[in-house]
């Protein structure tokens, strides 16, 4: 299976200049691109792009100045624009799984700037890279590559870092699991409840979100083009990725630990598009990347010889006693603890539905049907119900 491993790099004065340029050249290719099959009925092959934006564009008084970057580059972003218009015909088919993909955009200056070198643009001597045309750059290695690499990507983001992206073959890991499954219940003030008891709480980005509105409300009342509208745009992009990188880091850490324990992980299919409609919830549900650590626990399972499992969203997961599988029906979301009534068992909220999260994933659910009672739940339980609640608290 194949796998990114990205470093971040330091380029000298010179080699800022020369990667501007390589960047503004992949871009202009990737715009000229667009614009023709904008223009066309029918989409023109690769090759025939390739003639048009890159051969005999370096022909052109307007676009000599492409033959003083790497060809490479430059061939990679027009191969890149043919998948995303793939992409895009694939989901309008319905053959693409997830959201539907929207047509290619033309690429701007100030958003995050990439190029990639494939075999025969880039080599790896010792510590350093070689790129073409660029020189040798030092990434800070924080681990070895596994296998030699296929490509390499250089990414500029909008708070002005450089990254190295390599694709590199990893092999399969055998790790013994200590546990045979395990549910989880995805939340906001605690961000997973494990069907063994073990919760895990989520950074705090409240923080730094309140800056960055802070400084959203600033930007908005500078004038485009202006060098301070630039200084707080890049404020602004520089705490996202304060964001970004400790919500990476808490994700990273969190599903090495549960892939690498649990045989089987089940997890619930959340409607995010859905849920952030709330507009009370949105910004903090949003904040918490639910779908970025599902991406990660799949991946890492097949690294590890794992069984990941999705169960459907409509599971009755909150509705139901883990313990006996009797049916009390729906609860708001401030009630937190419920008692069974008619077992007796008192539950925490998010730990019973993890438990019939990992009881669903694995086969084994209670019938429920058997159980369900007629009547809706109320926001105080009767003597005659069977659940009572036992802790309302604000979520």
């Amino acid at each position: 299976m194949k796998a990114r491993y990205q470093f971040r790099f330091y380029p000298t004065d010179q080699q800022q200049k020369l990667l501007a340029q390589l960047f503004g050249c992949v871009r202009v290719v990737w715009n000229d691109a667009l614009a023709i099959c904008k223009q066309v009925e029918k989409l023109p092959s690769n090759n025939d792009l390739q003639k048009l934006v890159i051969t005999q564009a370096k022909k052109t008084i307007e676009r000599q100045w492409l033959s003083e970057v790497s060809n490479i580059p430059l061939q990679q972003s027009v191969a890149d624009l043919g998948i995303a218009y793939k992409n895009f015909f694939d989901s309008l088919k319905g053959k693409r799984k997830g959201k539907k993909v929207g047509t290619p955009r033309f690429k701007k200056k100030t958003n995050q700037q990439s190029a990639r070198f494939r075999i025969g643009g880039f080599s790896i001597k010792g510590d350093e890279v070689y790129l073409a045309k660029i020189g040798n750059v030092s990434p800070i290695w924080s681990r070895n590559l596994p296998s030699a690499p296929s490509s390499v990507t250089v990414i500029k983001d909008c708070a002005n870092r450089y990254f190295l992206s390599f694709v590199v073959e990893v092999e399969p890991v055998n790790i013994d699991a200590k546990n045979q499954s395990i549910g989880i219940d995805l939340g906001i003030k605690t961000f997973a409840v494990m069907s063994n008891g073990e919760k895990a709480q989520s950074p705090d980005y409240s923080k730094l979100d309140r800056k960055i509105r802070k400084l959203q409300k600033k930007l908005a009342r500078q004038p485009k083009d202006s060098q301070r509208r630039n200084k707080t745009r890049i404020k602004i992009a520089k705490l996202h990725n304060r964001i970004t990188d400790t919500r990476k880091d808490f994700l990273h850490k969190l599903s090495t630990k549960i892939i690498s324990e649990n045989q089987v992980i089940v997890l619930e299919d959340l409607h995010v598009s859905g849920m952030v409609k709330n507009r009370k919830l949105a910004r903090s549900i949003s904040l918490q990347g639910w779908r970025e650590f599902r991406t990660l626990c799949e991946a890492k399972s097949q690294k590890f010889n794992r069984d990941f499992r999705v169960i459907s969203r409509w599971e009755a997961t909150s509705q139901i006693c883990s313990e006996c599988g009797y049916k009390w029906g729906k609860l708001d979301l401030k009630i937190r603890s419920v008692k069974c009534l008619n077992c007796g068992t008192e539950h925490d909220r998010d730990e019973n539905a993890a438990k019939n999260i990992n009881k669903v994933g694995i086969g084994h659910c209670h019938d429920s049907k058997r159980a369900q009672r007629q009547s809706k739940t109320t926001s105080v339980a009767s003597v005659g119900e069977a659940s009572r609640i036992t802790s309302p608290s604000g979520r």
